[in-house]
């Protein structure tokens, strides 16, 4: 059975793991170098918002974050969200059940607005999952990013939390 936690730096190898197939293979994340284990624990000391894990029987099978929409003070009740599943825990219900108890404590700990970047080319499973979570389209921004040879656009998705 899987859970559901606040992630701890004795995660962080986990999270590394997760996260860097869709670094390297897949347009879903601007990112362009994997992070290591190492700037992932500074992300879990220094957070600000939740951070969880899901994990099963030790193994983080996916994660889920919320960090500051902009960092400018008017914005302090706005959070991006993020979402990643290992590809052996994806079309589960996981990506629910995780994004939901992240917006439940983003609510709990005084978020307000929560919104969603999502690579419009890269994986539509990501604005089916923020959709089923009651987001909604708010916008995109057309060829924003480039990666692995091409332009992207991003949809923003944005859910009133309170």
């Amino acid at each position: 059975m899987s859970t559901i936690a606040e992630a701890t730096e004795a995660d962080a190898d986990g999270i590394a793991a997760v996260f860097a197939p869709y670094v390297t293979d897949s347009v879903v994340t601007f990112e362009t170098t994997p992070p290591t284990a190492d700037q992932w624990r500074a992300k879990i000391r220094d957070r600000a918002w939740p951070f969880l894990v899901l994990a099963d029987e030790g193994k983080i099978l996916g994660y889920a974050l919320a960090t500051p929409w902009r960092p400018k003070p008017a914005y302090r009740y706005s959070v991006e969200t993020t979402i990643y599943l290992a590809a052996e825990a994806a079309g589960r219900g996981h990506g629910r059940r995780l994004l939901g108890e992240l917006l439940k404590r983003c609510e709990e700990a005084g978020a307000r607005q929560a919104i969603a970047v999502v690579v419009d080319s890269g994986n539509p499973a990501s604005r089916r999952l923020h959709a089923a979570a009651g987001f909604t389209d708010a916008g995109v921004l057309r060829r924003v990013g480039f990666k692995h040879g091409r332009w992207l656009d991003t949809l923003l998705m944005q859910r009133d939390l309170g």
